[in-house]
């Protein structure tokens, strides 16, 4: 109790709660006992009745909840016995059900979706291929046409260096459909029709049995690829090192031309692409590989695994040639 302006003024127990003390009406002294007059609640803890309820806003805050004056989020004062609705991770009360689910779950869907994608362009592009190289190694009249014409050759190459350019450098053209087919389809028929005539110079039998090396390597370097725990995403810096090397090696050995330089040459290629194959087919796997590439650059992933086998299989048919010279 304290005294202001001649009368007591009586600090309420209840001031916590409700704010300020309450003065006395009329400046009454406190009854025989020291105990004061209105200013404790009746018995059974309930506030005065005639106006003593507490304002708006003076309840204490109540917990679990972040709004500012303790009250949830929508403003009303929660009833006893209410219990809050769950909290998802989006700040909502209930789950939407047609909200996103899993999202592991979906890339792993996403990827094995593209990775069946890309082997199925790959197929399709390996059987033209091989399907030209079939026909000019055992149809002598399209060999023969092919030779007295040099001109396809020029135009095969050029098809195949515009292409080839064009999805490297072009996001555009290698993910929009149906520009990308088109230029995908143009590149192999090109590449297709160049090996073609590269093989043709060599016997029937050299092709078959490099066609059958070049898919039990291709093969065994899939299922490695897939299954080893190590990662050669890494390894693209060390990889582009040394295919500059190769290049320039391959400048030098125009000029020392024989057999050694020949079997040397095409064993350091046909090693370095296998290596390729590998780094190739983990980039298009991703999952716990540190390097991927997206599942919309299936047009991409598949060029370069058809240019990895393609080169294997050319380097293998160089080797056979030269051991059997």
């Amino acid at each position: 109790m304290s005294w202001q302006g001649g009368g007591p003024y009586y600090q309420d127990p209840n001031q916590q709660y409700y704010g300020g003390g309450y003065p006395q009406g009329g400046g009454y002294p406190p009854p025989q006992g020291g105990y004061p007059q209105g200013g404790y609640p009746p018995p059974g803890g309930y506030p005065p009745p005639g106006g003593g309820y507490p304002p708006p806003g003076g309840y204490p805050p109540q917990g679990g909840y972040g709004g500012s004056e303790g009250y949830p989020p929508a403003g009303f004062v929660p009833q006893p016995g209410f219990v809050p609705p769950p909290q998802n991770e989006y700040g909502g009360g209930y789950e939407d059900p047609e909200g996103p689910k899993n999202f592991s779950f979906d890339d792993q869907s996403v990827r094995k979706g593209f990775i069946r994608k890309v082997y199925m362009i790959l197929m399709l592009q390996l059987l033209v291929t091989f399907g030209f190289v079939a026909l000019f190694a055992l149809h002598k009249p399209s060999k023969e046409f092919a030779m007295r014409n040099p001109a396809l050759f020029w135009i095969a190459l050029a098809v195949l260096l515009v292409t080839m350019i064009s999805m490297a450098c072009c996001e555009g053209v290698r993910r929009k459909t149906p520009m990308n087919f088109i230029f995908l389809g143009l590149f192999t028929l090109a590449e297709s029709f160049l090996l073609a005539m590269s093989a043709s110079r060599f016997a029937p039998i050299e092709i078959l049995m490099a066609v059958g090396i070049t898919a039990a390597v291709c093969l065994a370097l899939t299922l490695f690829a897939f299954q080893t725990k190590y990662d050669f995403t890494m390894c693209g810096g060390v990889l582009l090192v040394c295919m500059v090397v190769f290049v320039i090696f391959g400048i030098v050995a125009i000029f020392l031309p024989g057999k050694i330089m020949t079997l040397v040459y095409s064993s350091i290629g046909a090693l370095l692409f296998s290596v390729y194959l590998v780094y190739d087919t983990q980039l298009m796997m991703g999952g716990n590989h540190k390097y991927s590439i997206s599942p919309e650059e299936y047009i991409f992933a598949a060029l370069n695994l058809y240019l990895d086998v393609v080169n294997i299989f050319m380097y293998i048919l160089a080797i056979i040639g030269a051991s059997r010279d």
